[in-house]
């Protein structure tokens, strides 16, 4: 089982945190923690930069982003060091945030395009790891999951009707490999 890092851990718990303080006591904050675009909305703030990464839509959207990062984020922050995990963290997070807003004006919420790119780095850095998916629960090498992820997210996407930043988690995962790569081919070790 994984031992939670100190980055991990504190990602977690203001996650978690955030989420039941906004839908509970504070529900009528969410709007204006949620990101509005900067360019096309009066709704605005520069403060959502960061907080849109904590605020989440419902339960199950943060079980699957706080799961991920459970699983997956201590390999990835033990690899890379704490400080780049945050980096690479919250530079997905923006990277995100942005490939959203470069194709919809949609406000949006939540820590997935964060989460994605830990996920691809993850899979940047250990491509042949089985993972267990949890529906079916079957064996998947890392490098098939990143395929199968990126088809899915695409097609939704382009779909457009579901109503998930299906780009941010583009985005986000992209900046992941991105900074990977260029680490790595900065000699750092990875």
């Amino acid at each position: 089982m994984n031992n939670l890092t100190d980055v991990v851990k504190k990602l977690l718990i203001v996650n978690v945190a955030a989420f039941f303080l906004v839908s509970g006591a504070f529900s009528e904050y969410m709007p204006m923690l949620a990101m509005h675009s900067p360019l096309e909305s009066d709704y605005f703030a520069p403060f959502q930069l960061v907080t849109h990464m904590f605020m989440h839509a419902d339960i199950g959207h943060l079980m699957f982003n706080m799961l991920s990062l459970f699983f997956l984020g201590p390999y990835v922050e033990r690899t890379l060091g704490p400080k780049r995990f945050l980096i690479l963290y919250l530079v997905a997070g923006f990277v995100a945030m942005g490939a959203h807003f470069f194709l919809s004006n949609n406000p949006v919420v939540g820590a997935s395009g964060a989460i994605y790119g830990v996920i691809f780095a993850f899979i940047a850095m250990f491509p042949d790891v089985k993972l267990m998916l949890l529906i079916p629960p079957i064996p998947v090498k890392a490098r098939y999951l990143a395929l199968g992820l990126v088809v899915y997210d695409l097609f939704m996407g382009i779909q457009g009707t579901s109503g998930t930043a299906h780009f941010a988690h583009l985005g986000g995962a992209l900046a992941g490999v991105i900074l990977i790569v260029s680490w790595r081919m900065s000699n750092f070790k990875l």
